[in-house]
């Protein structure tokens, strides 16, 4: 049996925007239990509240999923990135479609610059292991002799890069970019490799 919260984020992702009254009926609480949830779906960042004027009188709260709530269920983006990127690949030369992936990554890197200007190597991959988390990647690195290896444990483009491996310019590009450092593929999921790997060395310079 579902729990109160999970209750509520499913009628949240039935019926965005909905106020406390229309979600206490639909999920069978009373208003002031419903409150109570939805200040901890809050503070979790699954949810959001955005006032409504509502005829004469005070402006009430409705509510709707955050993209973090939106997370929770299962999506059809999937098949939908995989069309349109077969459609982009028919439409486009191929050296074009690879830059285009490479400006992606580095536009997300330029996002990042004045952050990271005054970082050193380690901190830099500090800096990538924690922001590449928010993106869905899981990330460890380590120094041997003069070069650090950098390894992709976990991919959110895994899916799609199957069909389309030139998604993989994205993630390189991006780490390349952001350690100022050019960025060696030297192991690959997929050519059945456990993990990507990344070999960077400081003494070599974009």
């Amino acid at each position: 049996m579902k729990s109160t919260k999970d209750r509520i984020l499913d009628t949240l992702h039935r019926k965005p925007k909905i106020s406390i009254n229309e979600l206490a009926e639909a999920v069978g609480i009373n208003a002031i239990s419903v409150r109570h949830h939805l200040t901890n779906l809050t503070a979790e960042g699954l949810i959001k509240a955005d006032e409504e004027r509502h005829g004469v009188g005070r402006p009430r709260f409705i509510y709707s999923l955050t993209p973090d709530g939106m997370e929770r269920f299962p999506t059809k983006y999937l098949r939908l990135t995989t069309k349109l990127l077969a459609q982009m690949k028919e439409t486009m030369p191929a050296p074009e479609v690879n830059k285009l992936f490479s400006q992606i990554a580095e536009n997300m890197a330029d996002q990042y610059s004045d952050q990271i200007k005054d970082l050193s190597i380690e901190e830099r991959l500090n800096f990538v292991k924690e922001m590449l988390a928010q993106e869905g990647f899981t990330i460890e690195w380590e120094k041997k002799d003069k070069e650090y290896q950098i390894h992709e444990l976990a991919c959110p483009y895994y899916q799609i890069s199957v069909a389309h491996p030139e998604v993989c310019t994205v993630d390189q590009t991006l780490i390349s970019k952001m350690l100022a450092l050019p960025a060696q593929k030297v192991q690959c999921i997929l050519d059945g490799s456990a993990r990507c790997t990344y070999v960077v060395n400081p003494g070599t310079k974009n």
